[in-house]
Protein backbone atom coordinates (compact mmCIF):
# COMPACT_ATOMS: atom_id res chain seq x y z
CA UNK A 1 0.00 0.00 0.00
CA UNK A 2 1.55 2.86 -0.70
CA UNK A 3 2.24 5.83 1.74
CA UNK A 4 0.94 8.65 -0.47
CA UNK A 5 -2.46 7.18 -0.63
CA UNK A 6 -2.97 6.15 2.60
CA UNK A 7 -2.00 10.06 3.43
CA UNK A 8 -4.17 11.60 1.25
CA UNK A 9 -7.23 9.76 2.88
CA UNK A 10 -6.18 10.79 6.25
CA UNK A 11 -6.63 14.13 4.64
CA UNK A 12 -10.72 13.63 4.00
CA UNK A 13 -12.07 13.62 7.41
CA UNK A 14 -15.31 11.55 6.56
CA UNK A 15 -12.35 8.74 6.29
CA UNK A 16 -10.51 9.59 9.28
CA UNK A 17 -10.46 7.43 12.47
CA UNK A 18 -10.84 10.22 15.74
CA UNK A 19 -8.17 7.64 17.59
CA UNK A 20 -7.78 4.10 17.67
CA UNK A 21 -9.67 2.30 19.93
CA UNK A 22 -11.03 5.01 21.06
CA UNK A 23 -14.17 5.47 23.72
CA UNK A 24 -15.90 8.58 23.42
CA UNK A 25 -18.64 9.89 25.16
CA UNK A 26 -21.41 11.97 22.63
CA UNK A 27 -24.48 13.24 23.71
CA UNK A 28 -26.78 15.86 22.06
CA UNK A 29 -30.90 16.92 21.70
CA UNK A 30 -33.28 15.81 19.28
CA UNK A 31 -35.59 18.83 18.65
CA UNK A 32 -38.09 20.36 16.38
CA UNK A 33 -37.23 23.02 13.84
CA UNK A 34 -38.43 25.72 16.99
CA UNK A 35 -36.16 23.93 19.43
CA UNK A 36 -38.14 22.40 21.39
CA UNK A 37 -36.71 18.92 22.55
CA UNK A 38 -38.18 15.56 21.21
CA UNK A 39 -38.80 12.62 23.68
CA UNK A 40 -38.58 8.84 22.76
CA UNK A 41 -36.58 9.25 19.09
CA UNK A 42 -34.48 6.09 19.12
CA UNK A 43 -30.81 6.83 18.81
CA UNK A 44 -28.04 4.05 18.01
CA UNK A 45 -24.14 4.08 17.21
CA UNK A 46 -24.36 0.85 15.52
CA UNK A 47 -23.75 -1.26 18.92
CA UNK A 48 -25.50 1.03 21.42
CA UNK A 49 -29.15 2.52 21.73
CA UNK A 50 -30.63 4.87 23.71
CA UNK A 51 -34.15 6.68 23.78
CA UNK A 52 -33.85 10.63 24.30
CA UNK A 53 -35.45 11.60 27.30
CA UNK A 54 -38.42 14.21 28.18
CA UNK A 55 -36.32 17.12 26.80
CA UNK A 56 -34.89 15.30 23.61
CA UNK A 57 -31.48 14.75 25.49
CA UNK A 58 -29.47 11.90 24.47
CA UNK A 59 -25.78 10.23 25.26
CA UNK A 60 -23.78 7.53 24.48
CA UNK A 61 -20.07 6.22 25.13
CA UNK A 62 -18.74 4.92 21.44
CA UNK A 63 -16.05 2.61 20.70
CA UNK A 64 -15.24 4.93 17.81
CA UNK A 65 -12.79 2.17 16.15
CA UNK A 66 -16.27 0.10 15.45
CA UNK A 67 -18.81 3.25 15.40
CA UNK A 68 -19.06 6.05 12.72
CA UNK A 69 -21.85 7.39 13.06
CA UNK A 70 -24.67 8.39 15.36
CA UNK A 71 -27.82 8.08 13.81
CA UNK A 72 -31.80 8.81 14.70
CA UNK A 73 -34.87 6.23 13.70
CA UNK A 74 -37.24 9.37 12.48
CA UNK A 75 -40.72 8.94 13.68
CA UNK A 76 -43.47 8.81 11.55
CA UNK A 77 -44.88 12.18 12.69
CA UNK A 78 -41.75 14.29 11.63
CA UNK A 79 -40.66 14.15 7.87
CA UNK A 80 -37.98 12.58 6.57
CA UNK A 81 -34.43 14.62 6.74
CA UNK A 82 -33.07 15.27 3.23
CA UNK A 83 -31.10 17.77 1.06
CA UNK A 84 -32.29 18.21 -2.78
CA UNK A 85 -34.01 15.58 -2.03
CA UNK A 86 -31.49 12.91 -0.45
CA UNK A 87 -31.69 11.23 2.88
CA UNK A 88 -29.33 12.82 5.23
CA UNK A 89 -29.56 14.62 8.55
CA UNK A 90 -30.63 11.69 10.31
CA UNK A 91 -26.91 10.75 11.08
CA UNK A 92 -23.72 12.51 11.95
CA UNK A 93 -20.35 11.18 11.89
CA UNK A 94 -17.89 10.51 14.83
CA UNK A 95 -15.41 12.45 13.35
CA UNK A 96 -17.26 15.55 12.94
CA UNK A 97 -18.81 15.05 16.47
CA UNK A 98 -15.23 14.84 17.71
CA UNK A 99 -14.69 17.88 15.98
CA UNK A 100 -17.45 19.81 17.61
CA UNK A 101 -17.17 18.76 20.91
CA UNK A 102 -18.85 15.50 21.16
CA UNK A 103 -22.09 17.27 21.16
CA UNK A 104 -24.76 17.32 18.28
CA UNK A 105 -28.77 18.07 17.68
CA UNK A 106 -30.63 16.68 15.01
CA UNK A 107 -33.51 18.94 14.08
CA UNK A 108 -36.86 17.42 12.94
CA UNK A 109 -39.92 19.38 10.98
CA UNK A 110 -42.97 18.25 12.21
CA UNK A 111 -45.93 17.01 10.00
CA UNK A 112 -48.56 19.28 9.39
CA UNK A 113 -50.57 16.28 7.94
CA UNK A 114 -49.49 12.63 9.20
CA UNK A 115 -50.74 10.19 6.86
CA UNK A 116 -50.58 6.10 6.93
CA UNK A 117 -50.33 6.06 2.95
CA UNK A 118 -47.30 6.79 1.00
CA UNK A 119 -45.45 5.29 -2.07
CA UNK A 120 -42.18 2.99 -2.15
CA UNK A 121 -39.90 2.70 -4.63
CA UNK A 122 -37.19 0.09 -4.51
CA UNK A 123 -34.47 0.08 -7.26
CA UNK A 124 -31.60 -2.82 -7.20
CA UNK A 125 -28.15 -2.18 -9.06
CA UNK A 126 -27.59 0.55 -11.23
CA UNK A 127 -24.12 -0.88 -11.24
CA UNK A 128 -22.61 2.04 -13.61
CA UNK A 129 -19.15 0.94 -14.57
CA UNK A 130 -18.30 3.93 -17.05
CA UNK A 131 -19.40 7.03 -18.50
CA UNK A 132 -21.59 5.27 -20.96
CA UNK A 133 -23.29 2.78 -18.37
CA UNK A 134 -24.30 6.30 -16.58
CA UNK A 135 -25.45 8.02 -19.20
CA UNK A 136 -27.94 5.22 -19.76
CA UNK A 137 -28.68 5.25 -15.83
CA UNK A 138 -29.43 9.16 -16.18
CA UNK A 139 -31.36 9.36 -19.26
CA UNK A 140 -33.32 5.97 -18.90
CA UNK A 141 -34.01 4.69 -15.20
CA UNK A 142 -33.82 8.14 -13.93
CA UNK A 143 -35.99 9.93 -16.75
CA UNK A 144 -38.41 7.01 -16.08
CA UNK A 145 -38.24 7.37 -12.24
CA UNK A 146 -38.99 11.70 -12.68
CA UNK A 147 -42.31 10.74 -14.81
CA UNK A 148 -43.35 7.91 -11.96
CA UNK A 149 -42.09 10.12 -9.07
CA UNK A 150 -44.49 12.97 -10.41
CA UNK A 151 -47.29 10.80 -10.71
CA UNK A 152 -47.26 9.18 -7.80
CA UNK A 153 -46.29 12.60 -5.41
CA UNK A 154 -49.38 14.43 -6.32
CA UNK A 155 -51.66 12.07 -3.99
CA UNK A 156 -48.77 10.75 -1.24
CA UNK A 157 -45.12 11.18 -0.35
CA UNK A 158 -42.79 9.19 -2.09
CA UNK A 159 -39.70 7.38 -0.61
CA UNK A 160 -36.98 5.75 -2.99
CA UNK A 161 -34.19 3.26 -1.88
CA UNK A 162 -31.57 2.05 -4.32
CA UNK A 163 -30.59 -1.53 -2.95
CA UNK A 164 -26.66 -1.51 -3.43
CA UNK A 165 -24.09 -1.98 -6.35
CA UNK A 166 -24.86 1.71 -7.02
CA UNK A 167 -21.41 1.47 -8.88
CA UNK A 168 -19.68 -1.26 -10.60
CA UNK A 169 -16.35 -1.22 -8.38
CA UNK A 170 -15.88 2.31 -9.92
CA UNK A 171 -15.75 5.15 -6.86
CA UNK A 172 -14.99 7.68 -8.63
CA UNK A 173 -18.67 7.73 -10.42
CA UNK A 174 -20.64 8.72 -6.86
CA UNK A 175 -20.28 12.08 -7.49
CA UNK A 176 -22.53 11.80 -10.23
CA UNK A 177 -24.67 9.20 -9.04
CA UNK A 178 -25.47 10.87 -6.18
CA UNK A 179 -26.15 13.95 -8.64
CA UNK A 180 -28.45 11.92 -10.76
CA UNK A 181 -30.61 11.06 -8.07
CA UNK A 182 -31.10 14.69 -6.35
CA UNK A 183 -34.62 16.38 -7.11
CA UNK A 184 -36.36 13.70 -8.15
CA UNK A 185 -39.48 14.37 -5.87
CA UNK A 186 -38.99 11.47 -3.65
CA UNK A 187 -36.69 11.10 -0.71
CA UNK A 188 -34.18 8.42 -1.92
CA UNK A 189 -31.86 6.70 0.58
CA UNK A 190 -29.10 4.21 -0.53
CA UNK A 191 -28.06 0.32 0.51
CA UNK A 192 -24.48 -0.83 0.04
CA UNK A 193 -23.79 -3.77 -2.13
CA UNK A 194 -20.56 -5.81 -2.99
CA UNK A 195 -19.55 -3.52 -5.38
CA UNK A 196 -20.05 -0.17 -3.45
CA UNK A 197 -16.24 -0.91 -1.51
CA UNK A 198 -13.25 0.14 -2.43
CA UNK A 199 -11.67 -3.27 -3.77
CA UNK A 200 -8.41 -2.23 -2.26
CA UNK A 201 -9.50 -2.62 1.44
CA UNK A 202 -11.36 -5.45 3.82
CA UNK A 203 -14.52 -3.97 5.29
CA UNK A 204 -14.45 -2.10 8.40
CA UNK A 205 -15.17 -5.35 10.82
CA UNK A 206 -12.14 -7.26 8.84
CA UNK A 207 -9.55 -4.80 9.07
CA UNK A 208 -7.41 -4.34 12.25
CA UNK A 209 -8.80 -2.16 14.95
CA UNK A 210 -8.54 1.53 14.33
CA UNK A 211 -7.68 0.93 11.05
CA UNK A 212 -7.34 4.67 8.99
CA UNK A 213 -9.04 2.77 5.64
CA UNK A 214 -11.43 0.04 5.43
CA UNK A 215 -13.82 -1.08 2.58
CA UNK A 216 -16.63 0.90 3.02
CA UNK A 217 -15.32 4.13 3.63
CA UNK A 218 -16.48 6.24 0.24
CA UNK A 219 -19.70 4.95 0.99
CA UNK A 220 -20.16 6.50 4.46
CA UNK A 221 -18.30 9.61 2.73
CA UNK A 222 -21.49 10.04 0.64
CA UNK A 223 -23.99 8.02 2.14
CA UNK A 224 -23.33 7.95 5.71
CA UNK A 225 -24.55 4.44 8.04
CA UNK A 226 -25.03 1.05 5.99
CA UNK A 227 -27.36 0.21 8.79
CA UNK A 228 -30.16 2.50 10.22
CA UNK A 229 -33.79 2.77 10.29
CA UNK A 230 -36.58 5.35 10.00
CA UNK A 231 -40.36 5.30 10.20
CA UNK A 232 -43.10 6.45 7.90
CA UNK A 233 -46.86 5.63 8.34
CA UNK A 234 -47.34 2.54 10.41
CA UNK A 235 -43.87 1.00 8.42
CA UNK A 236 -40.72 0.54 10.18
CA UNK A 237 -37.89 0.70 7.49
CA UNK A 238 -34.73 -0.60 7.93
CA UNK A 239 -31.75 -0.58 5.76
CA UNK A 240 -28.78 -3.20 5.93
CA UNK A 241 -25.79 -4.21 4.69
CA UNK A 242 -25.43 -7.78 4.13
CA UNK A 243 -22.05 -8.44 2.08
CA UNK A 244 -18.87 -9.58 4.29
CA UNK A 245 -16.67 -7.93 2.18
CA UNK A 246 -13.08 -9.01 2.07
CA UNK A 247 -11.06 -7.14 -0.35
CA UNK A 248 -10.17 -7.25 -4.42
CA UNK A 249 -13.75 -7.70 -5.73
CA UNK A 250 -14.42 -11.11 -3.23
CA UNK A 251 -16.89 -11.42 -0.61
CA UNK A 252 -19.62 -13.41 1.08
CA UNK A 253 -23.22 -12.82 1.32
CA UNK A 254 -23.81 -12.96 5.12
CA UNK A 255 -24.47 -10.48 8.51
CA UNK A 256 -22.13 -10.24 11.02
CA UNK A 257 -23.43 -11.31 14.36
CA UNK A 258 -23.23 -7.81 15.53
CA UNK A 259 -25.34 -6.60 12.68
CA UNK A 260 -27.92 -9.62 13.62
CA UNK A 261 -27.54 -8.14 17.79
CA UNK A 262 -28.31 -4.32 15.81
CA UNK A 263 -31.27 -5.27 14.39
CA UNK A 264 -32.27 -7.31 17.53
CA UNK A 265 -31.96 -4.29 19.50
CA UNK A 266 -33.95 -1.70 16.64
CA UNK A 267 -36.90 -3.93 16.51
CA UNK A 268 -37.06 -4.20 20.36
CA UNK A 269 -38.65 -0.46 20.26
CA UNK A 270 -40.90 -1.71 17.61
CA UNK A 271 -44.23 -3.01 18.72
CA UNK A 272 -44.71 -6.79 17.23
CA UNK A 273 -46.82 -7.35 14.53
CA UNK A 274 -45.92 -3.75 12.81
CA UNK A 275 -45.50 -3.58 9.48
CA UNK A 276 -41.63 -4.04 8.74
CA UNK A 277 -39.81 -3.36 5.54
CA UNK A 278 -35.88 -4.57 5.39
CA UNK A 279 -34.15 -3.57 2.68
CA UNK A 280 -30.40 -5.23 2.22
CA UNK A 281 -28.87 -5.92 -1.23
CA UNK A 282 -28.20 -10.06 -1.34
CA UNK A 283 -31.34 -11.85 -1.01
CA UNK A 284 -31.83 -14.62 1.19
CA UNK A 285 -34.80 -17.19 0.84
CA UNK A 286 -34.20 -17.80 -3.06
CA UNK A 287 -34.85 -21.50 -4.35
CA UNK A 288 -34.16 -20.92 -8.01
CA UNK A 289 -30.20 -19.75 -8.71
CA UNK A 290 -29.74 -19.74 -4.79
CA UNK A 291 -26.22 -19.46 -5.21
CA UNK A 292 -26.21 -15.83 -3.72
CA UNK A 293 -28.42 -16.11 -0.34
CA UNK A 294 -26.93 -15.20 2.32
CA UNK A 295 -25.49 -17.56 4.92
CA UNK A 296 -27.30 -16.81 7.88
CA UNK A 297 -30.81 -16.55 6.27
CA UNK A 298 -32.19 -18.69 9.07
CA UNK A 299 -31.24 -16.71 12.03
CA UNK A 300 -32.30 -13.49 10.25
CA UNK A 301 -35.79 -15.17 10.01
CA UNK A 302 -35.86 -16.11 13.37
CA UNK A 303 -35.07 -12.05 14.09
CA UNK A 304 -38.18 -11.52 12.22
CA UNK A 305 -40.90 -13.66 12.89
CA UNK A 306 -42.73 -11.38 15.05
CA UNK A 307 -43.48 -8.99 12.55
CA UNK A 308 -45.42 -8.21 8.71
CA UNK A 309 -42.47 -8.17 6.85
CA UNK A 310 -41.53 -7.54 3.26
CA UNK A 311 -37.59 -7.75 2.13
CA UNK A 312 -36.46 -5.94 -0.51
CA UNK A 313 -33.57 -6.96 -2.31
CA UNK A 314 -31.58 -6.96 -5.56
CA UNK A 315 -27.71 -8.82 -6.46
CA UNK A 316 -28.92 -11.51 -8.13
CA UNK A 317 -30.24 -9.29 -11.69
CA UNK A 318 -33.56 -11.63 -11.76
CA UNK A 319 -37.25 -11.25 -10.12
CA UNK A 320 -37.91 -14.13 -7.78
CA UNK A 321 -40.73 -13.37 -5.61
CA UNK A 322 -40.50 -15.55 -2.15
CA UNK A 323 -42.85 -16.74 -0.09
CA UNK A 324 -41.15 -18.04 3.15
CA UNK A 325 -44.01 -17.89 5.83
CA UNK A 326 -47.64 -16.14 6.23
CA UNK A 327 -45.48 -13.00 7.54
CA UNK A 328 -42.29 -12.93 5.71
CA UNK A 329 -42.14 -11.91 1.60
CA UNK A 330 -39.04 -11.76 -0.01
CA UNK A 331 -39.09 -9.37 -2.84
CA UNK A 332 -36.04 -10.46 -5.15
CA UNK A 333 -36.67 -7.42 -7.72
CA UNK A 334 -35.10 -7.25 -11.32
CA UNK A 335 -32.06 -4.98 -11.86
CA UNK A 336 -31.99 -1.37 -12.97
CA UNK A 337 -29.13 -2.70 -15.42
CA UNK A 338 -30.66 -5.57 -16.31
CA UNK A 339 -27.98 -7.91 -17.18
CA UNK A 340 -25.43 -5.31 -16.43
CA UNK A 341 -26.48 -2.70 -19.37
CA UNK A 342 -26.22 -5.51 -22.29
CA UNK A 343 -29.85 -5.13 -24.14
CA UNK A 344 -32.65 -4.75 -22.19
CA UNK A 345 -33.95 -7.75 -19.98
CA UNK A 346 -32.41 -9.10 -16.39
CA UNK A 347 -31.11 -12.79 -16.36
CA UNK A 348 -34.45 -14.01 -16.00
CA UNK A 349 -35.88 -12.46 -18.96
CA UNK A 350 -37.74 -9.63 -16.86
CA UNK A 351 -37.28 -6.15 -18.23
CA UNK A 352 -34.29 -3.24 -16.82
CA UNK A 353 -36.44 -2.19 -14.08
CA UNK A 354 -37.61 -0.97 -10.67
CA UNK A 355 -40.58 -1.95 -7.90
CA UNK A 356 -43.01 0.41 -7.30
CA UNK A 357 -45.01 -0.36 -4.01
CA UNK A 358 -48.54 1.21 -2.75
CA UNK A 359 -48.25 1.13 1.07
CA UNK A 360 -51.94 2.01 2.82
CA UNK A 361 -51.53 1.63 6.05
CA UNK A 362 -50.37 -2.39 6.90
CA UNK A 363 -51.51 -3.12 3.25
CA UNK A 364 -48.94 -3.68 1.23
CA UNK A 365 -49.31 -3.89 -2.57
CA UNK A 366 -46.44 -3.61 -5.78
CA UNK A 367 -46.03 -3.62 -9.07
CA UNK A 368 -43.04 -4.02 -11.71
CA UNK A 369 -42.53 -1.14 -13.62
CA UNK A 370 -40.14 -1.93 -16.29
CA UNK A 371 -38.18 0.88 -17.81
CA UNK A 372 -39.48 2.55 -20.66
CA UNK A 373 -42.77 0.67 -20.31
CA UNK A 374 -46.34 1.41 -19.00
CA UNK A 375 -47.04 -0.28 -15.96
CA UNK A 376 -49.30 -3.10 -17.88
CA UNK A 377 -46.63 -4.32 -19.51
CA UNK A 378 -46.33 -7.43 -16.87
CA UNK A 379 -45.04 -10.38 -19.04
CA UNK A 380 -43.66 -11.23 -21.91
CA UNK A 381 -45.17 -14.06 -24.68
CA UNK A 382 -43.04 -16.24 -27.28
CA UNK A 383 -44.89 -17.51 -30.03
CA UNK A 384 -44.44 -21.33 -31.09
CA UNK A 385 -40.90 -21.82 -32.45
CA UNK A 386 -39.64 -18.46 -31.04
CA UNK A 387 -38.22 -20.09 -27.57
CA UNK A 388 -35.57 -22.84 -28.97
CA UNK A 389 -36.16 -25.49 -25.95
CA UNK A 390 -39.66 -24.87 -25.84
CA UNK A 391 -40.28 -24.95 -29.52
CA UNK A 392 -43.94 -26.68 -29.59
CA UNK A 393 -45.23 -24.46 -27.21
CA UNK A 394 -46.43 -20.74 -26.27
CA UNK A 395 -44.49 -19.47 -23.42
CA UNK A 396 -45.27 -16.71 -20.84
CA UNK A 397 -42.60 -15.46 -18.92
CA UNK A 398 -44.21 -13.59 -15.75
CA UNK A 399 -41.82 -12.07 -13.67
CA UNK A 400 -43.93 -11.17 -11.03
CA UNK A 401 -45.74 -14.22 -10.48
CA UNK A 402 -46.50 -15.94 -6.91
CA UNK A 403 -48.37 -18.50 -5.57
CA UNK A 404 -51.31 -16.38 -5.79
CA UNK A 405 -51.54 -15.56 -8.95
CA UNK A 406 -53.41 -17.39 -11.94
CA UNK A 407 -51.65 -17.56 -15.29
CA UNK A 408 -54.86 -19.18 -17.98
CA UNK A 409 -54.98 -19.27 -21.79
CA UNK A 410 -57.23 -19.16 -24.64
CA UNK A 411 -57.56 -20.38 -28.18
CA UNK A 412 -59.47 -18.80 -30.66
CA UNK A 413 -61.78 -17.55 -27.93
CA UNK A 414 -62.34 -20.74 -26.10
CA UNK A 415 -60.90 -20.51 -22.79
CA UNK A 416 -58.19 -23.91 -22.09
CA UNK A 417 -57.32 -23.74 -18.68
CA UNK A 418 -53.78 -23.00 -16.75
CA UNK A 419 -50.75 -23.03 -18.30
CA UNK A 420 -47.57 -25.52 -17.22
CA UNK A 421 -45.38 -23.71 -15.14
CA UNK A 422 -41.81 -25.15 -15.86
CA UNK A 423 -38.52 -24.26 -15.12
CA UNK A 424 -35.54 -22.87 -17.62
CA UNK A 425 -33.49 -19.91 -19.51
CA UNK A 426 -35.26 -17.25 -20.25
CA UNK A 427 -35.00 -17.18 -24.20
CA UNK A 428 -34.51 -13.36 -24.90
CA UNK A 429 -31.63 -13.57 -22.45
CA UNK A 430 -29.96 -16.96 -23.61
CA UNK A 431 -29.78 -15.23 -27.18
CA UNK A 432 -27.38 -12.69 -25.61
CA UNK A 433 -24.91 -15.16 -23.71
CA UNK A 434 -22.00 -16.51 -26.24
CA UNK A 435 -23.10 -20.39 -24.35
CA UNK A 436 -26.65 -20.58 -23.79
CA UNK A 437 -25.45 -23.14 -21.22
CA UNK A 438 -24.63 -19.93 -19.18
CA UNK A 439 -27.96 -18.07 -18.98
CA UNK A 440 -29.74 -18.76 -15.41
CA UNK A 441 -32.66 -20.49 -15.04
CA UNK A 442 -35.76 -19.38 -13.46
CA UNK A 443 -39.56 -20.35 -12.57
CA UNK A 444 -41.97 -17.54 -13.88
CA UNK A 445 -41.90 -19.22 -17.03
CA UNK A 446 -45.57 -20.83 -18.23
CA UNK A 447 -46.19 -23.02 -21.35
CA UNK A 448 -49.03 -24.19 -23.59
CA UNK A 449 -49.26 -26.01 -26.93
CA UNK A 450 -52.02 -24.28 -28.98
CA UNK A 451 -53.55 -27.22 -31.69
CA UNK A 452 -53.00 -27.49 -35.22
CA UNK A 453 -54.86 -24.44 -37.04
CA UNK A 454 -54.62 -21.97 -34.27
CA UNK A 455 -55.25 -18.69 -35.03
CA UNK A 456 -55.02 -16.62 -32.43
CA UNK A 457 -53.88 -17.45 -28.55
CA UNK A 458 -54.78 -14.84 -26.10
CA UNK A 459 -52.98 -15.10 -22.37
CA UNK A 460 -54.72 -13.39 -19.11
CA UNK A 461 -52.50 -13.45 -16.29
CA UNK A 462 -54.49 -12.72 -12.69
CA UNK A 463 -51.95 -11.16 -10.05
CA UNK A 464 -52.18 -11.74 -6.55
CA UNK A 465 -54.16 -8.37 -6.16
CA UNK A 466 -57.02 -9.71 -8.72
CA UNK A 467 -55.68 -7.10 -11.33
CA UNK A 468 -56.12 -8.91 -14.76
CA UNK A 469 -53.48 -8.03 -17.43
CA UNK A 470 -54.11 -9.47 -20.98
CA UNK A 471 -51.83 -10.44 -24.12
CA UNK A 472 -53.53 -11.48 -27.66
CA UNK A 473 -51.23 -12.83 -30.22
CA UNK A 474 -52.24 -14.33 -33.91
CA UNK A 475 -50.83 -17.42 -34.92
CA UNK A 476 -52.01 -17.00 -38.75
CA UNK A 477 -54.11 -14.72 -40.46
Amino acid sequence: MKVLSILSLLCCGTFLNVSAQSFLKFSGKVTDTQGKGIAGIVVNDGRHFVKTDTEGTWALESDTAFSKFISISTPSGYQLPQKEGLADGFFVSVNQLAKSGGNHTFVLQKRQNVSDDFYYIAVSDPQVRNDHEMKRWRQETVVDLVEVIDSLKQTREVVGMTLGDEVFDNMSLYDEYKASLKNTGATFFQCIGNHDFDKRYQDLHNMPSGTPVYGEMRFHHYFGPTDYSFNIGKAHIITMKNVNYVGATKYIECMTGDQIAWLKKDLSFVPKGSLVILNMHAAAWNKVAKDGNIRNAAELQEVLKDYNVHVFCGHTHFCQNNEVTPTLYEHNIGAACGAWWVGWVNQCGAPNGYMVVDIKGNDVKWHYKGTRRDFSYQFHLYKPGQFLTQSSFLVANIWDWDSACRVVWYQDGKFMGDMEQFTDADETIAALKKKRSDAVKTAHLFRAMPKDGAKEIKVEFTNRFGEIYTQLVKLRD
